[in-house]
């Protein structure tokens, strides 16, 4: 019997050192050291309803204090005692300790829960116990709180928790941002309208498992919650597949993503990379000989070149690099790379192959991209799209406004009945920029012009048909064709005898491939890495001669002068597409807050100038192949979520 006292007096030693330790911190801290008072909290707040849970699983971590203030100084702020050892409660804290040792703690405390935060009623002892010994959960019976709505984002996640536990009486999961829990929901895909005690057992041993990798690669020092992590993993991981996983391997997953994770906790995440820097090779480099082993390079398509416009661009610009690094970099073409169904394969095929750098060509391969980073953090993977706050992989595409600005000033020169048709796709970033610049290009020669845009990715998109209905002759099409296919790209005429092309935007993907493996092979790659790991975005612009505007023979004279003198212009920084007071449709002004746009204020656009005719498509009037692409990039963030 003495052993088992002596164990117990230094049990409550080392939870005495716990609380003693968070008591001093807390204070050097300023802030308040002892255990959290429901009812000082409640003074001043109106409470809507009160709701008896009944017998609930309690998570350890969501115990924030004690319903009164009648033994808050006996406990440090994590519940750990601090009265010393020879009081009466530390006898009955070492007597529950002794009972949880031999045959665990089994009576259920008493407790209120406000904000999805828990707040002892009877138990705090059994709480100090169970958490000095790590326990995930206590047994309570719990009274809800629920506070009025107060519009605050704390209280709108709240509510967004309140559905969620009606639907899966999960306690455990929070979010630091709103929307989550609905895509929670959504991707765990339960398929019943309330969760089975079965499907709660399951999502909470993925939960747990997760909790503790990431407990383990130092999340909780995060200013982020497990929750916010795990939903960013799920997007990569089905749930159905983390069902059952060993904690090891989860543990290795996460921290192949664990940049992914830490660009959480920015509040701008992405840096952009608006002009190409030319930097001079180190001189290590250019003293040594150059490597003899040439450089692999894969380019991974949703599609091919065939099939596809945008495949076949991409195609040409990696021929591009074929000539103007020949001997030094050897490429290699993976075409129709199906997400979902073999996307994963074909870039760890690619890698299989030797491939060092991987581009892959579609927002749609997103994904699959981060999950081979993950897996191969040595191989440079870039992913043609935008916006994307991904540092595992580098994200890349073109400032295609400022060539849409230059086509939209021809368009309008030609439309001598004031109407420009224009052919959008996906309401994804950078989308109404393009067809704002269109706009306002339009304008800027021909006051009384108006563009009337269609949604190719609209259900209700009427096309050609119905510009010609309206008697639109001058229309803005795809920005690219394929080989043999017909003239209807860019900007062409409509005429009886089919489309007649007047101008496009030219992407030279090429340019940009030679320039981002010249800084591979001359080791000036890592100088565009931002020192706080936010993922790099290249968003160039015709001045890098990534974008340019082509003009047809058949363009007059002006019109072709009036291109050269605004390309030149927009290189030279003296034109602006977006540099006037700008009005969005009904005249409602759109001026920025720092007297001109900024890039991500013109990459996330989700406004349309005052002379566009029509609107960006709600989400469920999009057509089923679109929907993907707009919940990774779409530009109103309700389609992301």
């Amino acid at each position: 019997m003495e052993i088992s006292v002596n164990n117990m007096r230094e049990e409550y030693r080392k939870a005495q050192k716990k609380g003693q330790r968070e008591f001093r911190a807390r204070v050097a801290k300023g802030a308040y050291p002892y255990l959290q008072v429901l009812d000082e909290i409640l003074e001043n707040t109106q409470i809507e309803r009160v709701e008896p849970l009944g017998l609930v699983d309690i998570p350890m971590e969501a115990i924030a204090g004690t319903k009164t203030s009648g033994r808050t100084k006996a406990f440090a702020a994590n519940f750990m005692p601090l009265l010393g050892e020879a009081t009466e409660f530390a006898r009955k804290w070492m007597a529950l300790c002794e009972a949880h040792m031999e045959e665990g703690i089994r009576d259920p405390i008493k407790a209120y829960e406000f904000m999805n935060r828990f707040y002892v009623q009877e138990g705090n002892k059994r709480v100090s116990v169970m958490k000095h010994f790590g326990a995930a959960s206590i047994p309570g019976t719990v009274t809800r709180l629920v506070p009025r709505r107060s519009g605050s984002k704390g209280s709108e996640i709240y509510y967004e928790f309140l559905d969620f536990y009606e639907v899966t009486h999960v306690n455990f999961v929070w979010f630091s941002e709103t929307g989550r829990f609905a895509r929670l929901l959504k991707l765990v895909d339960a398929g019943e309208e309330k969760w089975s005690e079965d499907t709660r057992r399951d999502f909470s041993s993925v939960y747990y498992t997760f909790d503790a990798a990431f407990a383990q690669q130092g999340g909780k020092k995060l200013p982020i919650t497990t929750g916010d992590a795990l939903l960013m993993f799920l997007d990569l991981y089905p749930y159905r597949t983390l069902i059952g996983q060993p904690a090891a391997k989860l543990s290795r997953m996460l921290a192949g993503l664990w940049p992914e994770v830490t660009a959480l906790t920015q509040e701008s995440p992405v840096e952009l990379s608006m002009q190409p820097e030319e930097r001079p090779a180190p001189l290590l480099t250019r003293l040594l000989p150059l490597e003899v082993t040439p450089l692999h390079v894969a380019f991974v398509h949703e599609k091919s070149a065939d099939t596809s416009a945008w495949a076949y661009a991409h195609e040409f610009g990696r021929s591009h690099v074929d000539e103007a690094l020949e001997g030094r970099v050897i490429t290699h073409t993976y075409d129709n790379a199906q997400v979902g169904t073999n996307d994963d394969e074909k870039i760890e095929q690619a890698i299989r192959d030797g491939c060092a750098v991987v581009f892959t060509t579609t927002p749609k391969l997103m994904d699959a991209s981060l999950r081979a980073a993950a897996r191969h953090p040595q191989v440079k993977i870039l992913n043609c799209s935008m916006n994307m706050p991904h540092p595992s992989i580098r994200t890349y595409y073109g400032r295609l406004y400022e060539a849409k600005f230059v086509l939209g000033a021809i368009a309008g020169s030609l439309a001598d009945n004031n109407k420009i048709g224009y052919f959008a796709t996906y309401p994804i970033y950078g989308m109404p920029a393009s067809i704002n610049a269109f706009a306002l290009g339009a304008k800027m020669v021909n006051p009384r012009a108006r563009v009337y845009v269609q949604w190719t990715a609209d259900k209700h998109c009427g096309g050609k048909e119905a510009f010609e209905r309206r008697d639109i002759r001058v229309i803005s099409g795809p920005d690219t064709g394929l080989s043999r296919g017909g003239k209807d790209y860019g900007l062409y005429l409509l005429t009886r005898e089919g489309a007649l092309p007047m101008a496009m935007a030219m992407w030279h993907w090429g340019q940009f491939y030679e320039k981002i493996l010249r800084s591979i092979l001359n080791n000036t790659w890592k100088a565009d890495e931002p020192e706080d790991g936010r993922a790099v975005n290249y968003w160039w612009g015709i001045a890098s001669g990534m974008i340019d505007v082509l003009t047809s023979r058949g363009l007059p004279a002006g019109c072709r002068r009036l291109a050269d003198y605004l390309k030149k212009g927009v290189c030279d920084g003296v034109v602006d597409p977006f540099e006037d007071v700008l009005y969005a449709q009904g005249g409602r002004p759109v001026g920025p807050e720092s007297g001109h746009f900024t890039p991500q204020e013109i990459l996330t656009m989700d406004w349309l100038a005052e002379n566009v005719d029509g609107a960006i498509p709600a989400f469920d009037d999009l057509i089923d192949a679109a929907k993907p692409m707009v919940r990774l990039q779409g530009v109103r963030k309700e389609d992301r979520e």
